[in-house]
């Protein structure tokens, strides 16, 4: 994203913003999900980072893995879409969806993630 900001200015009311977080099994899902979530007005941008590497629990055993991690930007009012498109979409039994709220930032960008989702 590219734009012209002499100053950044910052807000303190951004409690519509939210970061959430997903990991993929591959760069084609993470692409294919991240294409879908921003084609659909769901999410105004994602970041797709490679090289994640996850240890975690599942069924009793310790697994780890190599995945790409999803940092989604959206607002409140899109997550429970967002969530069904993710869920609906993703080859996981159980896709990690962690919502994070956005307590400030860029006034210019908050209000662009606002339009664009």
């Amino acid at each position: 994203m590219t734009g012209q900001f002499s100053m950044l200015s910052f807000m303190d009311q951004a409690d519509d913003i939210r970061m959430v977080f997903c990991t993929c099994p591959t760069e084609d899902v993470a692409l294919a999900i991240a294409a879908s979530l921003v084609e659909e007005h769901l999410a105004a941008c994602v970041n797709i980072v490679n090289g994640v590497r996850s240890v975690y629990r599942w069924n009793n055993k310790t697994e780890v893995e190599s995945e790409c991690q999803l940092i989604i930007k959206t607002t409140n009012q899109r997550l429970k879409a967002l969530e069904q498109a993710v869920t609906d979409k993703h080859p996981y039994e159980l896709p990690e969806l962690v919502v994070v709220p956005i307590s400030d930032g860029s006034t210019a960008y908050l209000d662009w993630i606002r339009k664009n989702t």
